[in-house]
């Protein structure tokens, strides 16, 4: 395990200080869990939440040769 300095606003330093011994655990280890939350969140969210790898439906339907280019036009109507 490697000691890394970090530093904190005193007011989130003695919120966390409350919640680990709230919890039972060194401040460390507060800190090393909401650390190893956050990344697992993080990689989970790039791509398991992510409506574009989430999207798996294929149209098979007809559609417009210039669907790409004037796809607001379809999507909203032409704008007056």
């Amino acid at each position: 395990m490697d000691r890394t300095t970090v530093m904190l606003p005193s007011d989130l330093k003695i919120r966390a200080s409350n919640e680990a011994k709230k919890m039972g655990i060194s401040l460390g280890q507060l800190i090393r869990q909401a650390l190893e939350e956050s990344l697992d969140t993080e990689k989970r969210a790039e791509t398991d939440d992510d409506s574009l790898f989430l999207d798996n439906v294929v149209y098979g339907g007809k559609t417009p040769q210039d669907l790409a280019a004037k796809h607001d036009n379809y999507l909203y109507g032409e704008k007056k």
